[in-house]
């Protein structure tokens, strides 16, 4: 727990009487002094409620002491990467010798990838799945150098007992069944296949290279040589375009903790000849000649996520979409995001691990939460990393965040910024907030109240917790794509007039520009985490050291570094690193021509493409679908706040991107298969708790349309005026995705 320092209000002692005199002793109340108060930039905002300390001398700053562009225009915006930014190895590359090498990373997995019986787990995350449970794997296809061989090297951080890499999909007999399941080297019977190497202990370099004898992590290859097909009995060369299905197994032999020996691993598809693996869809009971089911690659249309995107689930858990490795994660990052989705799931006040019982207590962040927060952790908000369900009415909304201003919109001299309803030690709790009744429309449309108890807020803005899907990609779009589709003035009268979020990096002091958040308040995955970690778990960084707090407030806690820089850059590449969802369903194009015509690409732009100087390789250069513009747009009275945040006014909100709005229900509500203390903890009505928009107002995405106002306004009514197969058919293209 942190201590917080309580003073009385005032100190009583005794003064004795003038020169020296004896006399009874007067009790005096001397008033305590009061705060200092400190603005170390001088901008007129106190350092304790500052939320850029930084700013430069004579700049104009708003009430969270930010400097405010002077036109709001997005002149000065300082891009997050340039030719200069520090670059991540390359995770695919052509060699010298003209050898392809793809690397990739890889974590254990309770079952294969087609298993779908109830006990036969996927998707989900096993207990100390952070714990020597990851794998490093490269490829190496000698096919475009005329060689019939893929040598295959895969490092695993603990032992293994058997040596499983699985390639060339059958399942004839079971879903996990390949034609290829090679024996170790040295017990293979038969001299013509080729069986797993074990090359050594230690540790080895990115470039799989070893540079120590010490260590855990264990290196194997297995030589490709053939393609198999009737359970070996038809074997021919390796040719370019082939599909290749591989699995490797981590049967450890004994880890360094965890009980837990067998496991098995993601199912890849690899075309030989090509780089990278590739996500793949596939069809069950579906055999070409020789009794071979690789999948086959996604077409373009369906990767939203560029190679990021994952492959189609078929152990029928839906629910665990929002969750998974980018297909295209690199070898030296899963050990990174495993670790990092740790951070997520911690509990900041006993450092227990939310999924399952017999994952390990993380001491070192216990007691760090509060003193005043909203939620124990990341995941406590963002439930299978997706939307909160809404609340019933009368519930506390410890899953929402309530940006909260004074008259002038400035922070609240007792609450701060935000509302943090919970405190850790003693101290003057800021209130609650609850649902109140739902005010129902004549069209059918309901718009949410709330209850405060203790202090009501001057101003507010109500935020549900959002999805996580495609932060590291969002974050990877360069700043000039996205200022190209500014029209401020609306000078093309198109009725749609997009601005740009100008937001300042509290570290640097210079002007960014604004991606996440619902006003896209923050500008990069490590600043919103930051924010969030700040205001919602009371949990300070070096980005943001200061605890949220009003100039009354007497028990905020002090500023301090409590989340290490490495947990924090951890976590970021786990969320950044994170696969978006393939779309669904491919012949849904009078959908989409119907959106278009609507109008909605104009502010839900369909495509765009990443930077090149991302530092994470697996973001670069990628063609993405997320279908928006990440500019604020007016959406009219109707889902206007009354609080402004930076330069977004009440009635403006960030392009809601659309990816994922498909999967999201599933995740919402979790599966028949979930079996981890958060699923079970599920409810038989969550399905009526579902809502969309910024306050879960909006019980289906049909609503979701039907409240657009302002700028979108347009395209609700042309939407509106469609006959009921045209809506259908545009819905289900939003469901596609």
């Amino acid at each position: 727990m942190k201590s917080t320092l309580l003073l009385s209000a005032t100190v009583i002692f005794c003064l004795s009487s003038c020169g020296g005199n004896s006399g009874s002793a007067t009790p005096v109340a001397i008033p305590e002094p009061l705060p200092i108060v400190q603005d170390g930039d001088n901008d007129g905002v106190v350092d304790s409620t500052d939320a850029c300390l930084n700013s430069p001398a004579g700049d104009v700053v708003d009430s969270t002491g930010c400097t405010v562009p002077e036109d709001g225009s997005a002149q000065s915006v300082v891009a997050l990467f340039d030719e200069n930014t520090v670059l991540e190895p390359l995770s695919r590359f052509v060699r010298d010798d003209g050898v392809l090498v793809t690397r990739i990373g890889d974590r254990g997995r309770d079952r294969h990838a087609k298993d779908i019986t109830i006990q036969d787990h996927y998707d989900h995350y096993l207990a100390h799945y952070w714990q020597f449970r990851t794998a490093r794997i490269q490829l190496e296809d000698y096919v475009p150098s005329g060689q019939s061989l893929i040598r295959a090297t895969f490092i695993t951080e603990a032992k293994l007992g058997a040596r499983e890499f699985r390639v060339w999909f059958w399942g004839r007999n079971t879903t996990g069944q390949f034609h290829f399941n090679p024996q170790k080297e040295e017990e293979k019977v038969s001299q013509n296949e080729t069986g797993v190497v074990f090359v050594g202990k230690g540790t080895w370099n990115d470039n799989f290279e070893k540079i120590s004898d010490e260590g855990t992590q264990h290196k194997y290859t297995l030589d490709i040589v053939n393609k198999w097909a009737t359970g070996g009995q038809v074997q021919t060369a390796l040719a370019t375009g082939t599909n290749m299905e591989f699995e490797v197994s981590q049967f450890l032999l004994n880890p360094p903790a965890g009980a837990r020996l067998n496991y098995y691993g993601t199912s890849f598809v690899y075309v030989v000849g090509q780089l990278g693996v590739v996500p793949f869809e596939w069809q069950r009971d579906i055999e070409n000649q020789g009794g071979s089911n690789d999948g086959t690659p996604i077409p373009s249309q369906g990767l939203l996520g560029g190679n990021t995107t994952l492959g189609f689930n078929y152990s029928e858990e839906p629910a665990g979409r929002f969750m998974q490795m980018a297909t295209n994660l690199s070898s030296h990052n899963a050990q990174a995001f495993v670790e990092g989705r740790r951070v997520h799931h911690t509990n900041f006040d006993d450092g227990t691990h939310d999924e399952r019982s017999d994952n390990p207590v993380w001491t070192e962040q216990i007691g760090k939460i509060g003193n005043h927060y909203i939620n124990h952790s990341c995941a406590g908000c963002h439930v299978r990393n997706g939307k909160a369900l809404v609340e019933d009415v009368g519930g506390s909304l410890d899953k929402w965040v309530f940006k909260v201003g004074d008259e002038n919109g400035d922070p609240d001299s007792l609450i701060g910024r935000v509302l943090q309803p919970k405190i850790e030690s003693n101290g003057t709790p800021e209130g609650n907030v609850t649902l109140g009744e739902w005010t129902e429309h004549a069209n059918g449309l309901r718009s949410p109240n709330y209850v405060f108890s203790g202090r009501t807020p001057a101003q507010f803005s109500a935020r549900i917790a959002p999805q996580l899907v495609g932060l590291g990609l969002l974050e990877a779009v360069p700043e000039e794509q996205i200022l190209s589709w500014v029209d401020s003035n609306d000078n093309n009268n198109d009725g749609i007039s997009g601005r740009a979020s100008i937001v300042q990096d509290p570290t640097t002091g210079v002007q960014r520009l604004g991606r996440f958040g619902y006003k896209a308040g923050t500008f990069s995955v490590k600043h919103q985490s930051a924010s969030a970690f700040n205001t919602d778990i009371g949990v300070m960084t070096s980005m943001q050291p200061n605890p949220d707090c009003g100039s009354e407030q007497q028990d905020c806690g002090s500023a301090d570094i409590e989340l290490s820089n490495q947990e924090l850059d951890k976590l970021v590449k786990y969320l950044s690193l994170l696969g978006v969802g393939a779309r669904r369903d491919y012949d849904v194009s009078s959908g989409e021509t119907l959106f278009e015509n609507a109008g909605c690409a104009n502010c839900h732009r369909p495509s765009m493409t990443t930077s090149a100087f991302h530092p994470l390789a697996e973001l670069r250069n990628q063609t993405i679908q997320p279908y928006t513009d990440l500019l604020l747009h007016d959406m009219g009275e109707g889902l206007a706040d009354t609080l402004a945040e930076g330069s977004a006014s009440g009635a403006e909100w960030r392009t809601a991107a659309l990816w994922g709005l498909g999967h999201a229900k599933s995740v919402m509500l979790g599966d028949a298969k979930g079996n981890d203390e958060v699923s079970l903890a599920g409810r038989s009505d969550d399905d009526t708790r579902i809502g969309y928009l910024h306050d879960g107002r909006a019980r289906t995405i049909d609503e979701a349309i039907l409240w657009h106002g302002g700028e979108g306004e347009a395209s609700k009514q042309a939407y509106a005026a469609m006959t009921t197969e045209n809506q259908l058919a545009l819905l289900a293209f939003l469901e596609s995705l």
